[in-house]
């Protein structure tokens, strides 16, 4: 299958092979057509599978009015938890969307920045990809109306559920047109989505991609065994004995990301922080330095886990295990995305053994463990 027998525009085909997109992705070859025919859609599956651009292209097709003159009014909603996924997503609408002429309007809104600047950047917006705070607060200040969306889209939606925006949800589905095509995308199907997809999707076309519980087959899963003190000695060897240029290092809290970047900083490794703590100006910062290669090493908590994509992200350490298995899936998804490959590797304590073994039950197997005793790390 190519994306040209999936009925989109010349102008997008052309977007897609500038992108060296190959095939369409399970999701993609699916959800494309169906939301083309303006079918309600839910479809689950995992981080880094593609279902980003498996929304934006026919929301671009729909949305794309070739007369140059015609009034713009606000026409599709992207929902999203994260300030990183809104501009991830904003970024992916601008490639992909590079030919088309004109272009639809889109703008990405999200907290903690200023609000005046996206108060007249809004304006005449066909496509919003917004934070839900940020959206009621831009309602509230009456700079956004969404009595003319005709398209809601909700991504990452379980992650929507879980940070606590259910009321806020509530508030803006009660401010849309009842007429609308809903499609909902999310990594995970648990009781309170369901409960959201019984009430937003009477009648949707169902996709659920398999590897949404399953380790990706071109992810290198690397585990070494080694008390907890002798941790961040080992990151700092593993980095500088095989010359690692860029790996995500995910920790368990703020607090534990601070202290690895001072101790890779003191050994000459470049590093920065990146999680809730911190400004949008310095995550931002932050993030375009790592993705630059200007940092070698970028710290974040499970903020990160959803929505940043790095192209080619080489390296990918759980420092700590996350709470669920199903976050360990979405942190090592931030290597190996598309064709690419990448090493996932995890730096396991005595004491996190029997939460591994749950997650190896997740991924479907046994993974071999690397001792690490007789490593002499006194130099890290």
């Amino acid at each position: 299958m190519t994306f040209a027998s999936l009925g989109l525009k010349d102008e997008l085909q052309k977007a897609v092979a500038r992108q060296n997109f190959g095939a369409p992705y399970p999701i993609q070859s699916q959800a494309i057509p169906a939301i083309l025919q303006g079918r309600d859609l839910l479809a689950i599956a995992r981080s880094g599978s593609g279902k980003t651009a498996s929304f934006v292209l026919p929301l671009l097709q729909l949305l794309h009015h070739p007369e140059p003159g015609k009034r713009r009014s606000l026409r599709a909603l992207i929902v999203i938890p994260t300030r990183e996924l809104a501009a991830q997503i904003g970024e992916v609408v601008q490639q992909l969307g590079a030919h088309l002429a004109p272009r639809v309007k889109t703008t990405a809104v999200f907290g903690g920045v200023p609000i005046n600047p996206q108060m007249i950047k809004v304006n005449g917006t066909e496509l919003l990809i917004a934070t839900p705070g940020r959206l009621l607060d831009l309602i509230a200040k009456n700079s956004v109306r969404l009595s003319t969306v005709a398209l809601l889209v909700l991504d990452e939606a379980d992650k929507l559920l879980e940070q606590g925006f259910q009321d806020e949800l509530k508030q803006i589905l009660a401010l849309l047109p009842k007429q609308r095509q809903n499609l909902l995308f999310s990594a995970t199907f648990g009781e309170e989505l369901q409960q959201l997809a019984l009430t937003l999707l009477p009648n949707p076309l169902q996709i659920v991609i398999k590897e949404v519980e399953s380790s990706p087959r071109n992810i290198t899963q690397e585990i070494y065994s080694v008390d907890q003190y002798r941790k961040g000695p080992l990151l700092r060897y593993l980095i500088k004995s095989n010359d690692w240029r860029q790996v995500l290092v995910f920790t368990a809290s703020q607090k534990r990301a601070d202290t690895v970047v001072q101790k890779l900083r003191t050994q000459g490794i470049s590093a920065a922080t990146f999680h809730g703590g911190m400004s949008q100006g310095a995550r931002t910062t932050a993030l375009a330095a790592f993705k630059s290669g200007e940092l070698r090493v970028l710290a974040a908590t499970d903020l990160a886990a959803r929505g940043i994509h790095i192209a080619d992200l080489p390296h990918v350490v759980n420092y700590e295990l996350p709470r669920s298995p199903a976050d360990f899936i979405h942190r090592i998804g931030r290597t190996g995305r598309a064709e690419a490959t990448g090493v996932a590797v995890s730096l396991l304590s005595p004491e996190e053994f029997p939460q591994f073994k749950v997650i190896e039950k997740l991924l479907g197997g046994r993974f071999s463990m690397i001792n690490t005793d007789d490593l002499d790390l006194s130099k890290q």
